[in-house]
C-alpha cells in the first residue's frame, strides 16, 4: 500500500547496511532511522513506537537524575572552593560525563544496534589521580560532559513533554471507560467541557487515538534526533584515534629503550662478571699445568682438557657479549662497529659509512643490528661473493644500503628476520625497503629519521 510519500513502499533498490537491498532483509529495519524511512503505517504497526518511547522516556528520567546530580556537584564545588576541596569536587564534576556516556552507549542499543566505540584510551596501573589527569586531557571527556548537559536539559524537557502528550492522548482514548467507571460523577475532559455519560465521551476516543499515533511518530523522530546527537558527541573522532596511535607509538618506543638498557646491563654483567671469572679460571688452570709439568699422571691430562674447555667457553661468551651489544658500538659508533663485523664475515664486505656525527642511541643500535642481520642472511642464503654497506646522512635522515650480488629472492614474508627488522623500523618512524628480484642482486635500504 503506498503511503502518500513518493511511494517509499516500493524502494527495493536502496541498499541496506549490509550491502543488500533493504526489501530483502527478512528481519526488517535495524535502526530507528531505517524504520522511519519506510511507510508510516509499517512503522506504527511494528514494535518501533514502543522502543522509541522506551528510549525517549528513559532518557528523560535518566537525564533528570543526571541534571540534579550535575547541579548539586557544581553548587557544592563552588561553595567549597573557598576551603580548597571545591577544586577536587569540580574536577570530579568535569568527568561525570564519562560514566554517563557509558550508560548512554548501552541505552542507545534500544533504537540502534550498531555499538558506539569507547573514544578513551585504556589505562592500567595509573591510580585514581592518574586516571583523572588522563581523562581531563582527552577531548572526548569534554564532549561527553557536553552531552551530559544536553541529556539533562534537552532530553529531559522533550521526553517529559512527549510523556505528557501521550498520557493525555491515552486518557482521551479511554474517556468513555473512565466516565462509565466514575458514573454518576461528571468527568471534565477539557476546561469547560464535561461528559456526563460514556456516550458523551465517545468523540474524545478518535481524538485520543490520533494523539497516540502522533505521539508514536513524534517519539520516533525524537529518538532519531537524540541518536544523532549521541553519535555526534560520543563517537571516537580522528583526533582521538590519532592521540591513541601516538601514545601507542610512544609506549612501544619506551619499551624499546627499556629493552636496550636491559640488554646493555646484561652485556656489562657478562663482561665484568662471568667473562672475568673464566679468564681467572683459565689462568689458574695454566698455573696448575705448569706445576705438573714433570708429572705424567692423569691429573695433568684433565687439567689440559679443562683449560681448553675454559678457553672455548670464554670465546663463546665473548662472541655472545659482542652480539648482545658490542662495546665498539658504544665507544666509537656505527662505522667502527660495522667495520669490525665486516672483518669477521665469511663473505668479503666493503664498508662505506660516512656520517658527520654520532647517531641517537636507538637509531644507532637499530642500524647496527640491521646490518648484522643482513650480513648473516646473505652469508647463509644468498650465495653472494661480495657485499657492500653504504651509509650517508640525507638531511636529518639516515640512509643505509646493504647490497649483495647473490641469487636474490629475499622477502620479509619469507622469514629470515626481515619482518622483525621492518617492525623495529616502524617504531622509530623509519622504513625498510627490500629489492631482491630472482637472480639478484639484493638491496636492503633503511631510511630512518634521526631527529625528534
Amino acid at each position: 500500500m503506498p503511503d502518500g510519500r513518493n511511494g517509499r513502499n516500493g524502494r527495493s533498490g536502496r541498499s541496506g547496511r549490509n550491502g543488500g537491498p533493504e526489501s530483502g532483509r527478512a528481519g526488517g529495519p535495524e535502526s530507528v532511522r531505517e524504520a522511519l524511512e519506510g511507510p508510516y503505517a509499517q512503522f506504527l504497526l511494528s514494535a518501533w513506537p514502543l522502543r522509541c518511547w522506551a528510549y525517549v522516556f528513559s532518557g528523560a528520567v535518566f537525564g533528570y537524575a543526571v541534571l540534579v546530580l550535575l547541579f548539586m556537584l557544581t553548587l557544592a564545588g563552588v561553595a567549597l572552593s573557598v576551603f580548597g576541596i571545591g577544586i577536587a569536587v569540580l574536577a570530579g564534576t568535569s568527568v561525570l560525563g564519562v560514566p554517563v556516556a557509558a550508560v548512554e552507549r548501552r541505552r542507545l542499543r534500544l533504537v540502534d544496534p550498531v555499538p558506539l566505540a569507547d573514544p578513551h584510551r585504556r589505562l592500567s596501573g595509573v591510580g585514581v589521580r592518574g586516571w583523572f589527569r588522563a581523562r581531563l586531557k582527552e577531548r572526548a571527556t569534554w564532549r561527553e560532559l557536553g552531552h551530559t548537559a544536553v541529556l539533562g536539559v534537552l532530553f529531559t524537557l522533550t521526553g517529559s513533554g512527549l510523556a505528557l502528550l501521550l498520557a493525555l492522548s491515552l486518557g482521551f482514548t479511554a474517556a468513555p471507560l473512565v466516565v462509565w467507571a466514575v458514573a454518576p460523577d461528571t468527568v471534565m475532559l477539557l476546561p469547560g467541557v464535561a461528559a456526563a455519560s460514556p456516550a458523551a465521551a465517545l468523540p474524545a476516543t478518535p481524538a485520543g487515538l490520533v494523539g497516540v499515533l502522533l505521539c508514536a511518530l513524534a517519539g520516533g523522530r525524537l529518538a532519531g534526533i537524540q541518536t544523532r546527537i549521541a553519535r555526534s558527541l560520543l563517537s571516537p573522532r580522528d583526533e582521538d584515534l590519532s592521540n591513541r596511535v601516538i601514545e601507542l607509538t610512544r609506549s612501544r618506543a619506551r619499551l624499546i629503550d627499556a629493552f636496550e638498557a636491559e640488554r646493555r646491563r646484561i652485556e656489562r654483567d657478562l663482561h665484568d662478571g662471568a667473562q672475568q671469572q673464566l679468564v681467572a679460571l683459565s689462568m689458574t688452570l695454566g698455573l696448575a699445568e705448569m706445576r705438573l709439568e714433570d708429572d705424567d699422571s692423569r691429573a695433568k691430562e684433565l687439567i689440559v682438557r679443562a683449560r681448553g674447555e675454559a678457553r672455548l667457553a670464554l670465546e663463546q661468551l665473548r662472541r655472545l657479549v659482542r652480539d648482545i651489544h658490542p662495546q665498539v658500538l658504544t665507544d666509537h659508533g656505527l662505522a667502527a662497529a660495522v667495520a669490525e663485523v665486516a672483518l669477521r664475515n665469511p663473505i668479503p664486505v666493503t664498508v662505506d659509512i660516512d656520517l658527520p656525527r654520532r647517531l641517537p642511541g636507538p637509531v644507532e643500535s637499530m642500524a647496527y643490528f640491521t646490518v648484522t642481520e643482513a650480513l648473516t642472511n646473505a652469508s647463509k642464503h644468498s650465495g653472494a661473493s661480495r657485499i657492500a654497506v653504504v651509509g650517508r646522512f640525507a638531511g636529518e635522515r639516515l640512509d643505509l644500503t646493504i647490497t649483495d650480488d647473490g641469487r636474490g629472492g629475499a622477502a620479509p614474508a619469507a622469514g629470515g628476520g626481515l619482518q622483525g627488522l621492518a617492525d623495529r623500523m616502524a617504531i622509530l618512524r623509519g622504513r625498510l625497503t627490500v629489492s631482491s628480484p630472482p637472480g639478484g642482486p639484493t638491496e636492503l635500504r633503511v631510511e630512518v629519521p634521526c631527529s625528534g
